[in-house]
């Protein structure tokens, strides 16, 4: 019996040490995927348009600056620079990523924290608002700051995040889980507002669930491209976005250093905000792990 358990014991040990070894390979594989694209961007911008040309490359060359002082000397003609680019789409992503977190998460609490009759249809008119796409309502959509007067500004790129329903919708799923109910209750017995109640009390237990939909927020405002070309017809309000579209018309396009830099240049602010805000994402699951 006992070379028998000893036996068993050794093939369950050896099965778990498979899927250790499947589980790792595969992570290493996916972690491949998503780098690579990255590296061969950042690879590209160090060539010369005509190694580019040739085919896919994963050693370095030395033309990054090269292609960098080619970037800033041929985008003169495009209306604004690289960096006012980048600080125009700064000066939109970042409220409303703030705005869309905040207003969501407050939203979502309201529909956690309270019962009231119009409940369920407020919940079914958010999801009914996340099958609409963008682009049905966008003619209304300038039509209505053209006569607000707000059309060719910034912010109707920046108010209308407060209106997210699918960021609504993860954070009240991840409410329903990770938000007691009691401690509210305990919260208003002791005379807590219910302002100060959510600010102090239940945005610090949302962390990991606004930290995941600020980086999902800031890349989508930061790379949106379709409603700032509709809304902004200055060159000098250009964003990013539209900055590097630009680079790829006929001026460009054959210069392909030129637009790999450019691309590379819009990347590192995502990669920051990125590294930034996972550490809440660990935290996150981390406690949810305890929890378990």
């Amino acid at each position: 019996m006992a070379n028998q358990s000893a036996g068993e014991f050794a093939s369950y040990s050896a099965k778990i040490r498979t899927h250790k070894i499947v589980r790792t390979i595969v992570c290493v594989l996916l972690c491949i995927i998503s780098i690579l694209p990255f590296y061969v961007m950042i690879v590209n911008a160090t060539l010369d348009s005509d190694t580019i040309k040739t085919g896919v490359h994963l050693i370095p060359g030395k033309m990054f600056m090269t292609n960098f002082h080619a970037l800033m000397k041929k985008a003169s003609g495009i209306g604004t620079s690289i960096w006012g680019a980048m600080l125009h789409s700064a000066l939109i992503a970042v409220p409303a990523t703030v705005i869309q977190v905040y207003v969501s998460t407050l939203t979502a609490y309201g529909l956690t924290a309270y019962n009231f009759k119009l409940k369920k249809a407020a919940w079914a008119f958010i999801y009914a608002i996340m099958m609409i796409p963008a682009q049905v309502s966008i003619i209304g959509f300038m039509s209505l700051m053209q006569k607000i007067h707000l059309y060719d500004t910034y912010w109707p790129l920046i108010i209308p995040a407060a209106a997210a329903p699918s960021t609504v919708y993860f954070m009240k799923q991840y409410m329903s889980s990770a938000l007691s109910l009691e401690i509210i209750e305990a919260a208003r017995i002791d005379g807590s507002g219910e302002f100060y109640t959510f600010n102090t009390i239940v945005l610090p237990l949302m962390k990991p669930a606004m930290a995941t939909q600020a980086i999902f927020a800031f890349i989508a405002s930061w790379n949106n491209l379709y409603t700032p070309s509709m809304i902004l017809v200055d060159p000098k309000k250009k964003t990013l976005p539209m900055f590097i579209q630009s680079l790829r018309s006929e001026q460009f396009r054959s210069d392909y250093g030129v637009i790999y830099i450019g691309l590379f240049i819009t990347v590192v602010p995502l990669i920051a905000v990125y590294f930034a805000l996972s550490k809440y994402i660990i935290a996150g699951v981390a406690l949810g792990g305890v929890k378990e």
